[in-house]
């Protein structure tokens, strides 16, 4: 059954959670005492209907507050696909946490308050999603009941979000959906509220979202994690070498190249599992061995012999930072790429994003907390990377503070 992977994104008290419990209680993909736990905690809130934003929000500090600070992920099933939603923060103080959510998205949800139309946190969230190349995007314009259904406070939205979408050269499917999250309006079906909406539900749209095939058709990216040797009697002379397939696909008898030593050989067997397979795909753990016996380490690639790849210890990133103390042209920082972690300095802060007009502003001199823009590195070692456009899961980094090991900003390569 398809997998699919959706980030949800908006303001504070746009009703991200809510729109999720909505999703969750019409699918009946609630347990009964899950239902009456939120039904009580409901009562004990004074509330006079039950509150399903509480079935996300599992930390004390989100219940007390009614924000979300963490990510929660969500699992649910209808008779077609798997679900698993990332129900990421809408506070400006957490849009780390909401760029980690959506890393793995296929699908983003951005809500809108149909009071409050298109704000700061909306730009802000689409641009990440541009940025992180989130092929399908659906615009939820939620608390439509507030506004009275009104048609034309919906139309002025989607119009003033086409407009963004434009700015920021967003290339992928924008869907414009109004709903009302608390009273269920076009979440699971469409509503009679809204005569004047000829679309579908947003679950309706869901459900007929075609998944996109993971890096199939991108080069085979093989970093190897740990080399595998058993000295058993029964695997004696085993050696493997173990991790997962950041893109691409390999084959038993594919010749590969292992870098940075440059040898060749050729793929003899694929473990995944306990089992022996022909053939392994992006995103699946497993174990190779080789016909000849290389020198292969941990933090090596396995590419196919033939592959184009980049070997490079300058590169020019779109970064988002993530920490409280400012990021200043000179700073050395760690940075981790895959597995592996290398010294890198900052060589310049060229641009950043001012997100009320989405223009890029040059003559930057720090990276204040959530500022995204663009910058030049320089690593002490070389990598084995892609650009971000190009292969995804071989062109992200992420920036770690050497004191305090705290992730202080994750990195999109755009050219070397």
């Amino acid at each position: 059954m398809d997998i699919l992977r959706i980030a949800t994104s908006g303001s504070v008290d746009d009703g991200k959670s809510t729109l999720i419990g909505r999703l969750l209680y019409d699918t009946k993909s609630i347990t009964k005492d899950k239902l009456e736990a939120i039904e009580a905690s409901s009562q004990r809130k004074g509330l006079d209907f039950t509150d399903l934003s509480l079935l996300t929000d599992g930390l004390i500090a989100e219940r007390e507050q009614g924000i979300t600070i963490d990510v929660a992920h969500i699992y649910f099933a209808t008779e077609n696909r798997k679900y698993i939603i990332a129900d990421t923060p809408g506070h400006i103080e957490y849009t780390r946490n909401m760029v980690t959510g959506a890393s793995t998205a296929e699908v983003s949800m951005i809500l809108i308050d149909a009071r409050n139309g298109v704000i700061e946190q909306t730009r802000r969230h689409l641009f990440i999603a541009s940025l992180l190349r989130i092929q399908t995007v659906f615009v939820c314009v939620n608390k439509m009941d507030l506004v009275q259904f009104d048609e034309t406070v919906f139309n002025k939205i989607v119009a003033e979000v086409k407009e963004l979408a434009q700015k920021i050269n967003y290339g992928g499917e924008l869907h414009f959906i109004p709903v009302a999250a608390k009273t269920g309006d076009n979440v699971v079906s469409t509503s009679s509220q809204t005569l004047w909406y000829k679309g579908q539900s947003l679950l309706q749209f869901l459900e007929a979202l075609p998944v996109q095939a993971k890096s199939k058709e991108l080069p085979a990216r093989f970093p190897v994690q740990f080399v595998v040797r058993p000295h058993s009697e029964a695997h004696h002379d085993f050696r493997g070498y173990a991790g997962k397939l950041a893109s691409g696909i390999v084959s038993v008898g594919d010749k590969v190249t292992v870098l940075p030593s440059l040898k060749s050989s050729v793929i003899k067997d694929i473990h995944l599992a306990d089992q022996k397979v022909k053939q392994a795909k992006a995103g699946e753990s497993i174990t190779i061995e080789l016909e000849d016996d290389v020198d292969v380490s941990r933090g090596n690639m396995i590419v196919h012999e033939n592959s184009a790849y980049t070997q490079a210890n300058t590169l020019k990133a779109r970064l988002t930072w993530m920490d409280d103390q400012p990021l200043t042209n000179g700073k050395t920082l760690l940075l981790q790429h895959g597995i592996n972690v290398v010294k890198a300095k900052v060589t310049a802060l060229q641009t950043v994003l001012d997100i009320n007009t989405v223009e890029e502003n040059d003559g930057v001199t720090q990276f204040k907390l959530n500022d995204i823009g663009t910058i030049t590195l320089k690593t002490a070692k070389p990598i084995f990377a892609d650009t971000y456009k190009e292969n995804p899961a071989n062109g992200a980094f992420i920036l770690i503070d050497e004191f305090s090991n705290n992730t202080v900003g994750v990195g999109f390569i755009e050219s070397f």
